[in-house]
């Protein structure tokens, strides 16, 4: 018997959630993004895991982020640590007074299931029951998923307009179909695209610098 007790006791986890902390919502930056004050009194940037909330600029984004915050924002939170993205934020499935944010905020219509990291297929679940419903988001006949918008589906209409042929001074550059920096073949190409095209995407800070890993 005491064999048995030490071979379990080898084998066993230290925990059933080592990577599990708690903490305090302190801030929300948008519909998958929130700040939580750890017991070391140190700010900790969370992205919701397996969802993606639309961005701040598009249908539905402040929708969003208010929804994340009266299920959040100033409530006790426990964090399932899942390591952290390549913008050093960590990524976590998180429960606010209880309430699982991330599955919450798909049920509500206030964010996808982000298909591409899925692992949990409940939340694949709550979003088909969302659409079916229509609720929050797809209350709209197409809404336009926060992946495609990041790489230019919000400048559809932009593109799709009759081409706007360049002045000499632009250096014989036309609006046809460009819709992000990594497109663009020069500064010349960007500073086009932003002022005779439009494209503001191309501008982030909005400080009339675009693309600015090549107009540095």
């Amino acid at each position: 018997m005491k064999k048995l007790i030490l071979t379990l006791a080898l084998t066993l986890p230290l925990s059933a959630h080592p990577s599990e902390w708690t903490g305090a919502v302190v801030g929300i930056s948008d519909g998958d993004t929130l700040t939580v004050l750890n017991a070391e009194r140190r700010t900790v940037k969370i992205r919701l895991a397996e969802i993606d909330a639309p961005e701040s600029k598009q249908a539905y984004g402040q929708q969003s982020k208010q929804s994340l915050s009266d299920i959040c924002f100033n409530k006790d939170v426990a964090v399932d640590d899942h390591g952290t993205d390549k913008y050093k934020r960590t990524l976590g499935r998180i429960r606010c007074g209880g309430v699982d944010a991330n599955a919450e905020q798909v049920r509500r219509g206030m964010a996808w299931a982000y298909r591409q990291y899925l692992t949990d297929t409940a939340i694949a679940d709550l979003e088909d029951a969302a659409k079916a419903s229509k609720a929050g988001l797809w209350a709209d006949s197409s809404p336009v998923p926060p992946w495609e918008f990041r790489h230019g589906g919000a400048a559809k209409a932009v593109v799709s307009s009759p081409v706007k042929k360049a002045t000499p001074k632009s250096g014989g550059f036309e609006c046809s179909g460009k819709t992000v920096c990594r497109e663009m073949t020069s500064c010349a190409e960007a500073e086009f695209y932003l002022n005779t095209c439009g494209l503001r995407r191309l501008d982030r800070d909005s400080d009339g610098v675009p693309c600015e890993s090549i107009c540095r």
